[in-house]
């Protein structure tokens, strides 16, 4: 089957083919670094982590660039109001972000440039544009000429003459109240500087980029021209993503990217995430809870990546069992392989990767897939069951190991991952010794008929990962769960 991909810019799914045969140039919209990453970052990261993950898996190079906006009117006022430097506060929150993201398992990007260390190329660019007509200076900003780009709207599908004035991204009220813009529609490329914020010198005078320039100098800096894919959330494709089109393709005379692919947006309980509404998660705060970072990736992946979410405590608990179901899995060789005399490394079930590269490759519908992984982990789960009560299973060594291999081959390209159970974790619990004085103990007491006393036992051991299997005759077996 050939991969096809949704195309926002074309409205339609398209068969997926690079600008170079084998090779894929992938630019991520990042995070504007002024505050902790929440469960819309965590949705946007993990996603094209994702697709970066699978098309590599399927032999494609793949190089991928996501930024970081370390100068806006939000960081400027954050630090403001703390009385430190912007710098201070990118940086702080940039290194938050690879705290978070590295708990979620998120793998890093090729390259995170920051839109300060692209100043240089912003100018070019802006310099390019006011050459060729589509930009002019006004009182120390410089302003993209919207209608001057035939082809303006083509990606949000807006009719020009019926957007409203101020729909140019982030402009404050001073900016809007004091800007001499020719057209209402007009967006800032470069802003003249206002006293006490940072600057940079430049042909128009001393200023700062606007936001939207920013990655169409950063794309243009770091992957060349045209690239494969532009990804973001779908909040970004008006105005932002539909202003890198014109102003890079206006510059190069070149599509920007083949492919717009945007993830949809996360709601919590059925309202937006909002502070003011007081539901506003950040990634930090969910998994210091603890919730375990592949419980929200599973959360994530439980719906195809361009359909809303809506974050609720019963679909965490509900990704929360799937993991159950998947780490019991994933588990089953570090567990069972030396019992049933596993040898060889290259058993697999090509039926099941053969239907999950069937269900990727529609769009990368994951989710699909995921439901696959379930079905190999639920096989293994019962085949574990079957082996720790009656010491064997019906089903051949060679082919629970094929399901096994296939399961943690797929797993690793969803990111999922299971910790195989350390010698450590064993020893914080009872020893092989007490558990058995402890079975002794629950034996005597069910003699006894003194079954409080049995029953709490056993829930004891329950709750330090011990199972106890009674069977016919008195025999009680256990094993570590």
């Amino acid at each position: 089957m050939t991969l096809t991909v949704y195309n926002t810019l074309a409205r339609r799914s398209e068969p997926f083919e690079t600008v170079e045969p084998g090779k894929v140039r992938m630019y991520c919209c990042g995070i504007t670094v002024y505050d902790l990453c929440h469960l819309g970052h965590a949705r946007t990261c993990t996603i094209w982590d994702v697709v970066r993950r699978y098309l590599r898996w399927r032999g494609f190079a793949v190089e991928y660039v996501q930024n970081f906006t370390d100068i806006d009117d939000k960081i400027l006022n954050r630090a403001r109001t703390e009385g430190v430097s912007m710098q201070e506060i990118s940086n702080r929150y940039i290194s938050a972000y690879f705290e978070d993201m590295d708990r979620l398992g998120v793998q890093r990007a090729d390259a995170y440039p920051r839109a300060t260390d692209a100043i240089d190329g912003i100018q070019r660019l802006v310099r390019d544009l006011q050459v060729k007509g589509y930009a002019y200076p006004s009182g120390g900003d410089v302003y993209y000429a919207v209608r001057k780009f035939s082809d303006y709207g083509k990606l949000s599908g807006r009719d020009l003459d019926n957007l409203q004035a101020g729909a140019s991204g982030r402009v404050d009220a001073g900016d809007a109240a004091t800007s001499q813009k020719r057209d209402p529609l007009d967006f800032a490329l470069w802003k003249a500087a206002k006293p006490g914020e940072p600057f940079w010198e430049s042909p128009w005078g001393a200023g700062r980029p606007g936001w939207h320039i920013e990655c169409s100098a950063m794309v243009r800096d770091r992957l060349g021209s045209t690239i494969d894919i532009h990804t973001g959330g779908g909040d970004l494709i008006f105005p932002h993503h539909e202003n890198e089109i014109a102003q890079s393709e206006a510059a190069t005379g070149k599509p920007l990217a083949r492919y717009w692919l945007h993830n949809g947006m996360v709601k919590v309980g059925g309202e937006k995430m909002s502070k003011s509404l007081g539901n506003f998660i950040t990634i930090r705060d969910l998994l210091d809870k603890p919730t375990d970072p592949m419980v929200v990736r599973l959360f994530i992946l439980q719906a195809h990546y361009r359909k809303p979410i809506d974050f609720t405590d019963e679909g965490l608990q509900a990704a929360a069992n799937g993991w159950e179901t998947l780490k019991d899995g994933l588990l089953f060789g570090d567990r069972f392989a030396d019992r049933l005399g596993w040898s060889s490394t290259e058993a697999r079930d090509l039926d099941a990767e053969a239907r999950f590269i069937a269900a990727a490759d529609d769009d990368f519908n994951f989710t699909n897939g995921l439901a696959i992984l379930f079905e190999l982990a639920k096989e293994l789960r019962k085949a574990g069951n079957l082996i720790v009560h009656n010491g064997k299973t019906a089903v051949r060594a060679a082919e629970l190991e094929g399901k096994w291999r296939s399961l943690v081959e797929l797993s690793s390209v969803l990111g999922v991952v299971a910790q195989p159970e350390t010698e450590a974790a064993i020893a914080s619990g009872p020893s092989d010794a007490e558990v058995e004085e402890l079975i002794r103990q629950r034996t005597a007491a069910r003699k006894a008929k003194h079954f409080a006393e049995s029953d709490l036992i056993r829930d004891e051991l329950q709750a330090q990962g011990i199972t106890l299997i009674d069977k016919p005759g008195g025999v009680t077996d256990w094993h570590r769960t």
